[in-house]
């Protein structure tokens, strides 16, 4: 019973696939291609323009 079962599990074990992992002989390349467009709109009230004028020394 014992070499049964011996028997049993190491034909189940060699018959059990074997898993290879190798490194590529190629390079992994990942293109991104991003595009960023920003753009910034500004408008100063008439009152702040003028006291940003007057005071342009502290900008």
């Amino acid at each position: 019973m014992v070499a049964l079962a011996a028997t049993l599990a190491i034909t189940a074990t060699a018959l059990g696939g074997c898993v290879t992992v190798s490194a590529p002989d190629k390079p992994i390349v990942i293109n991104l291609n991003i595009n960023i467009k920003q753009e910034v709109v500004y408008r100063l009230d008439g009152k702040a323009k003028a006291v940003i004028d007057e005071n342009a020394e502290i900008f």
